[in-house]
């Protein structure tokens, strides 16, 4: 029996009966029409009428299989490894290292004697192999490539070769011969292709991990329909300057793992390199153990694990009347809520001053755990004090000056004693039961009172700088 329908070649909004105008995105002469076998439904329907109802109590339970690469950022970004049954789309800027990334992990897991086939749409077979060469010492035997746009050829290719691992680069310009009025990259076909790649991947009998490359827009979205990022186990952006070397890849969904998790590389000619150590990578090393005024850290979490940052201000005489508040790594209305504290409950006037702030690295400041360190990388800059390299602010203030608890304070404060810091400032009454071997734990009620230890420290009168 068939059924005809019409489709948004545009958007891919379906309707029963033909309209000049596309009701959903409003396009016109867009709407085709499609023919529907009811007896060959799509595989996903299929499944699910076969299947039967179960108690869940009676439901086993299965640990999917991870593949472990031997780059650990990239395991950690994706929960420990690759799970064999998933699907994961990796979106980022032009020129920002999707398909050097995902070109070494093919290698990394080639190497390891699984099958991997990179199907490219976008670059020549020569032209992956040129990359391959820059980036890869020794390209494995087990890595296959194919250059063609057609998803149907690649699906003849994944049953011929027989993959653990089949990246997609990129998913916008594969096309389904089933649709032969949808253009690639559009919303029918990039959906279509998709579901058969989620059929291959979740296929009982034979699982594999899939990859796909997504392209970018102008307002840092995946291209395409939203229903493409719920269809996928796991989404990953990669952000970073084309200019810049650094590149921090976020996972925003992970069925297999935690939301939110980032890992931290180097974008270099010979191509990625995992940073296995955030927390020195992103403090400024000074010879002889010099200090600077203006320099503070802190330590803030992307995802689960805890990072050490160094934030940096400048504090400048203003001769305007309306003095300049940059704000570099935060948002500008949360540096002037800093400094309103900082005036009123600080004591220190600093409406003649331009101050800017900046972190090392470029990493912004997203929690309100770093808004002490901050405010004293303020005051070590406006009065040209130094504090010690070994000291770290790791507290919320409050408009009333009090010092307020941030979570996750032991792993924190585990974090700082295992790169060596001497002295960690917190809030009263929430770090006293934290065990460390050579770090000292100093707890004070108000951002006055943080204030006055940093003088007597240094043994110089507020006053006297202040007169």
């Amino acid at each position: 029996m068939k059924k005809s329908i019409y489709v948004c070649s545009e958007c891919g909004y379906e309707m029963s009966g033909f309209m000049g105008r596309c009701p959903e995105c409003n396009s016109w002469g867009t709407m085709v029409e499609k023919i529907l076998e009811l007896k060959k439904t799509s595989g996903v329907q299929t499944s699910l009428r076969k299947k039967s109802s179960k108690r869940l109590l009676d439901v086993e339970t299965s640990n999917s299989h991870r593949i472990v690469t031997g780059i650990s950022e990239f395991n950690r970004v994706m929960g420990g490894g690759m799970v064999k049954d998933s699907v994961t789309i990796l979106a980022a800027k032009p020129g920002a290292g999707k398909s050097t990334l995902l070109l070494q992990v093919a290698n990394e897991l080639s190497s390891m004697g699984n099958k991997v086939l990179y199907a490219s749409g976008e670059e020549s077979e020569s032209q992956i192999k040129a990359r391959a060469d820059r980036i890869i010492k020794n390209i494995d035997s087990n890595l296959w490539v194919i250059s063609d746009n057609s998803m149907d050829n690649v699906l003849e290719k994944i049953e011929e070769i027989d993959p653990d691992l089949v990246i997609i680069d990129s998913i916008q310009t594969f096309i389904l011969e089933a649709f032969p009025t949808s253009r690639a990259g559009s919303p029918t076909q990039t959906m279509e292709c998709a579901y058969e790649l989620v059929k291959v991947a979740k296929n009982p009998d034979r699982p594999r991990a899939i990859f796909i490359i997504g392209q970018m827009t102008k307002e840092d979205e995946i291209a395409g329909v939203r229903a493409l990022e719920h269809l996928v186990d796991t989404v990953l952006i990669i952000e970073g300057e084309s200019g810049e070397e650094l590149r921090a890849l976020l996972s925003t969904k992970n069925r297999y793992g935690s939301t939110g998790e980032m890992g931290f590389f180097n974008m270099t000619e010979d191509g990625i390199i995992s940073i296995d150590n955030p927390s020195e990578y992103f403090m400024t090393h000074r010879e002889d153990n010099s200090v600077i005024s203006g320099s503070c850290h802190t330590v803030v979490r992307e995802g689960t694990r805890p990072i050490i940052l160094e934030i940096e201000s400048l504090v400048s005489q203003s001769f305007t009347p309306y003095p300049s508040r940059i704000g570099e790594s935060l948002k500008r209305e949360q540096l002037n809520t800093l400094v309103s504290i900082l005036e009123q409950r600080g004591g220190i006037k600093l409406f003649d001053k331009n101050i800017v702030i900046k972190t090392t690295g470029g990493i912004r400041l997203k929690e309100q755990s770093s808004n002490l360190a901050v405010i004293m990388s303020i005051v070590s800059s406006v009065f040209e004090i130094a504090i010690p390299n070994d000291f770290v602010f790791i507290s919320d203030v409050g408009l009333t000056g009090e010092l307020k608890k941030v979570p996750s304070l032991e792993a924190r404060l585990r974090e700082v004693d295992r790169m060596g810091f001497k002295k960690a400032f917190v809030a009263i009454g929430y770090g006293r039961n934290i065990q460390t071997t050579n770090l000292e734990i100093v707890e004070y009620r108000t951002l006055k009172e943080v204030i006055n230890h940093i003088y007597n420290e240094v043994k110089i009168s507020p006053a006297s700088k202040t007169n």
